[in-house]
Formats: C-alpha cells, sequence, structure tokens
C-alpha cells in the first residue's frame, strides 16, 4: 500500500514561486505514474500534471504549461511540483496521485489508485 503526503503549500504573491513536494511511505514509486490534481470547492478535481511511471513523458495541463513542471527525487520515492510565475486563478488544494504499477498516467482522476490529503496554495493578486 502506497501512502502519499503532499508539503510545500502556503501564501504567495502572484508572480512567485513554490515547489510542491510528494513523499511516499510504504514503498517507492519507482514503476508508479504520478501526478499532480488541484480543486477548489464546489469544482471538480483538475488535472495539472503527471509523469509516466517510466520516466519517458510528463504530461501538463495548458493552463500551467511552462510554468509549472514535475519531477522525481533521486530515489523515485518523491515528487515533485514546481510552480513558478503563479497566479491568483492557481490557488486551490494540490493533491499528489499515483497510478498502480505500471499503469499509464492520464489526465482523469479516475486513472491514480493512490492519493494524498492535500495541501493549499494560496496565490494573492
Amino acid at each position: 500500500q502506497v501512502q502519499l503526503v503532499e508539503s510545500g503549500g502556503g501564501l504567495v504573491q502572484a508572480g512567485g514561486s513554490l515547489r510542491l513536494s510528494c513523499a511516499a511511505s510504504g514503498r517507492t514509486l519507482s514503476s508508479n505514474g504520478v501526478a499532480w490534481f488541484r480543486q477548489v470547492p464546489g469544482k471538480e478535481r483538475e488535472f495539472v500534471a503527471a509523469d509516466s511511471w517510466n520516466g519517458i513523458s510528463t504530461t501538463y495541463a495548458d493552463s500551467v504549461k511552462g510554468r509549472f513542471f514535475i519531477s522525481r527525487g533521486n530515489a523515485r520515492s518523491t515528487v515533485y511540483l514546481q510552480m513558478n510565475s503563479l497566479k491568483p486563478e492557481d490557488t486551490a488544494v494540490y493533491f499528489c496521485a499515483a497510478t498502480r504499477p505500471y499503469s499509464g498516467t492520464y489526465g482523469s482522476a479516475s486513472s491514480y489508485n493512490y492519493w494524498g490529503q492535500g495541501t493549499q496554495v494560496t496565490v494573492s493578486s
């Protein structure tokens, strides 16, 4: 069983940067696809970025492309989301997610089997 714990959220001014971390316990994520989603109250969870299980491909939502970057730690048990040029509309709770081993990564939340508890990111104008 994989447990995911996010950290790094907080309050930042528009134009600033934050780096979110997602630490896995129980096992590494070396064979899992991973992704970040975000959610605001009253709206569905929105795909942000994903990294395939083999590290060959990364995918980004159009709204964050060129500003956000997903990466993994050397031991592949930590996933990061570097967020630059933040905008007020990036304000949300950000969730880390992982697939079952050797499964593809997609933009749908239903593709992911493991989730963290979320970390709040607030961008002030």
